[in-house]
């Protein structure tokens, strides 16, 4: 039998971010840093859930590496969040290439009553 191909990406790479971004609350939070920086009063206002929530979640995505956090210059107890550009485009290409519909290839014919071996009690047969 043949090996199968290696997939275009990363995969454990591709599953980590995507376990990350399914949580509801989270994507949400990243859907709303899609559309700009936000500091977190501000993501409080649009999403109706308790900081501390807020803050775990903001914590999971930036360890995930798809968020990125700057101080403000004046006072740093203020903290802005915004989307972490390389991971976007790195995610974007990731999953480009692996649910890219090209990849899909027709049936090999390596087993089955069309395929090039007929198994019979634990010995190979060539098909005639």
């Amino acid at each position: 039998m043949d090996a199968i191909n290696l997939p275009p990406t990363n995969l454990q790479l591709l599953a980590d971010q995507l376990k990350v971004l399914a949580e509801p609350k989270r994507l949400l939070i990243f859907h709303l840093l899609m559309e700009g920086v936000q500091c977190n009063c501000e993501l409080g206002d649009n999403l109706d859930i308790a900081p501390n929530l807020i803050s775990h979640h903001l914590r999971v995505l930036r360890q995930a590496g798809l968020i990125d956090t700057e101080r403000d210059a004046i006072d740093s107890r203020w903290i802005y969040y915004s989307v972490n550009l390389p991971a976007l485009q790195e995610l974007n290409r990731a999953f480009g290439l692996f649910f890219d519909p090209q990849r899909i290839q027709p049936r090999r014919l390596t087993c089955g009553p069309h395929g090039a071996f007929v198994f019979t009690k634990n010995v190979i047969l060539p098909e005639v």
